[in-house]
């Protein structure tokens, strides 16, 4: 018996890592869509990390999963030397021309898990909504890796919350019901006040201080065909197959147009999640508490 019960926890891991690399993949497909759907990232985070950080003139930079470059370039405005890993071709090549006019950043085409770093180490490393897609037995330990002492890793998670056209994102949960089975049933968005700050893989290592999180909450209004392009770039909605998901997205769209007058409201919240290395010799034993700003 209890070599059956390890077998289905294998199993499960399994099957939760296969999940992890399919919907990442899903990212690569249609960069130009993902470039010019996805909304970039609030001003207020670039100056927090430049406050925390040291973000700015002369900063080596690295970024895990740079995407299209929606946060690669702010970076560059700002004198960041970037070095840029991303997993897709596609992305990368969107992401090279966006950053054209910035000789000091570059972006190269590898899994993080597979890229091998230079000898010089980082100031900063930072991942936007990507950190996630990274296998969790090698992220925050190679990160940390790649940082001088007293370097930092910033990671940005963002989360759909409550605000903005309420009464569509109650009304839209009938389409995701009917045509994607996993929903839950009555799913309604909550406060931002209730998404859980989750620092807990950076605060348990010890390669790391404490982490401190930045929040920022903003409403953006799409019209009809822009909010299904962005909804266009989610890997659980990529996931569901073009059958489907068309199906979903005509179900979503007939509701924007017919009771919502062809434009909707979708608030966001950002959340920046930042460390820094512990010199080597000093790695803490246990997690420390954590600080908020």
């Amino acid at each position: 018996m209890g070599d059956d019960i390890a077998d289905d926890t294998e199993d499960d891991i399994d099957e939760v890592e296969r999940s992890r690399l399919r919907l990442r993949a899903t990212f690569t497909e249609d960069a130009e869509l993902y470039d010019r759907a996805r909304p970039g990232y609030p001003v207020e985070l670039y100056d927090d990390l430049a406050e925390v950080a040291g973000v700015g003139t002369g900063c080596r930079l690295l970024e895990i999963g740079c995407g299209t470059g929606q946060a690669t370039v702010p970076l560059a405005e700002r004198g960041c030397h970037v070095l840029a890993v991303e997993l897709g071709e596609a992305m990368a090549r969107v992401a090279r021309r966006n950053l054209a006019g910035f000789p000091q950043a570059e972006v190269v085409v590898s899994a993080f898990e597979d890229w091998t770093p230079p000898e010089r180490p980082f100031d900063v490393v930072f991942s936007a909504t990507a950190f996630h897609w990274v296998d969790p037995a090698v992220r925050v330990v190679k990160s940390a890796a790649c940082l001088r002492p007293g370097g930092t890793i910033a990671t940005v998670a963002t989360h759909h919350v409550a605000g903005g056209s309420d009464d569509f994102f109650r009304e839209v949960q009938d389409c995701y019901e009917r045509f994607d089975p996993s929903t839950p049933k009555g799913l309604r968005l909550s406060d931002a006040s209730a998404v859980a700050k989750d620092g807990r893989e950076i605060e348990e290592s010890p390669l790391f201080g404490p982490v401190r999180f930045f929040r920022y909450e903003r409403d953006i209004t799409y019209t009809t065909g822009q909010y299904l392009d962005v909804l266009r770039t989610y890997s659980n909605h990529r996931a569901l197959g073009w059958p489907v998901l068309d199906a979903m997205l005509a179900c979503i769209g007939s509701l924007i147009d017919r009771r919502h007058g062809g434009r909707i409201t979708k608030r966001y919240l950002t959340e920046l999640r930042v460390a820094h290395r512990v010199p080597s010799g000093l790695e803490k034993v246990g997690p420390l508490p954590s600080g908020d700003a």
